[in-house]
């Protein structure tokens, strides 16, 4: 196998350089990536005030019988009555009534804990 040299093939390249005064004597090829320019635009705020009156309106009805039900279960039926409490808490949150809805899912929860562990010992 003949003998290759490291720069053989691109003396056309370093007779430029030197012709150019090129202080670098390295056969890199560099590149850069060619993409259009990204525009960054912000997403449109939303006031708080208009976000709260939004939240509530859709589910209210729904989260306020989430959580009666689950302060009923407290007291009466609380394995069943706590079950249909979250679902409805659940629901209610989806509906838009988050605060309601997440106090009908913990009050569930609180019920059916109660009535599967204290309750059976009175």
């Amino acid at each position: 196998m003949p003998e290759q040299k490291s720069n053989e093939g691109y003396n056309h390249d370093l007779e430029n350089r030197e012709q150019n005064l090129s202080p670098v004597d390295y056969l890199e090829e560099t590149s850069a990536e060619i993409a259009a320019p990204m525009n960054y635009t912000p997403a449109p705020t939303i006031r708080k005030d208009v976000a709260r009156e939004k939240e509530g309106t859709g589910g209210r009805g729904v989260g306020i019988t989430a959580l009666v039900i689950s302060i009923l279960s407290l007291f009466v039926m609380p394995i069943l009555l706590g079950i249909v409490g979250i679902v409805l808490g659940f629901v209610a949150r989806r509906r838009g009534a988050v605060s309601t809805g997440t106090w009908a899912i913990s009050l569930g929860a609180i019920s059916i804990i109660i009535g599967i562990f204290l309750a059976p010992f009175f």
